[in-house]
């Protein structure tokens, strides 16, 4: 059984999405052809208080999305060079994001989006199938025996209480 996420999925708790999001699939259409990935590792990003977020400091164009109803992709580069793949969740001008970290054997956000060929383009668009880039629901959650949660990689300038939050979730296989 085959499901597309939709905007109630995404509504609610961004740490509580997080977590299942884990063993949901990563779906694109590239190519003509459908690549479909288990969702096994992402970061929660939660709020205006949240001093890893990009919201922490306000709105801006680049995180504008971020106060968007969820079900947005929020996609953005990084060092130059890279793409980020964010899902938005929660209540509209409740600014959060759950950064997809890895799914099916990609490893690292960076890996993702060069494999699925994911750009800015995507980026303030819906998770949906006319858009070419959607999360399904196949039906079997993820084990909670082999979740883990950790703190977020890479955020050390948030300072000690928001970067050790454990607001990454892995996967285990």
């Amino acid at each position: 059984m085959r499901r597309i996420l939709d905007e109630k999925f995404f509504s609610g708790d961004t740490i509580k999405i997080a977590e299942k999001l884990l063993g949901k699939y990563l779906v694109r259409i590239k190519g003509g052809e459908e690549i479909a990935l288990e969702i096994n590792e992402v970061e929660a990003y939660d709020g205006v208080h949240d001093k890893a977020s990009h919201a922490s400091k306000g709105r801006t164009s680049r995180n504008e999305v971020m106060f968007a109803r969820g079900g947005a992709w929020y996609v953005y580069f990084v060092y130059g060079i890279h793409w980020m793949l964010n899902i938005v969740v929660g209540e509209e001008e409740h600014p959060a994001a759950i950064l997809i970290r890895g799914a099916g054997k990609i490893s690292g956000p960076a890996r993702l989006t060069k494999y699925l060929g994911v750009d800015g383009t995507f980026n303030k668009k819906m998770a949906a199938l006319e858009t070419g880039l959607w999360i399904e629901d196949r039906g079997e959650p993820a084990d909670k025996k082999k979740i883990v949660q950790t703190p977020r990689i890479g955020v050390d300038y948030a300072g000690e209480e928001w970067s050790l939050k454990p607001y990454r979730f892995i996967l285990k296989d």
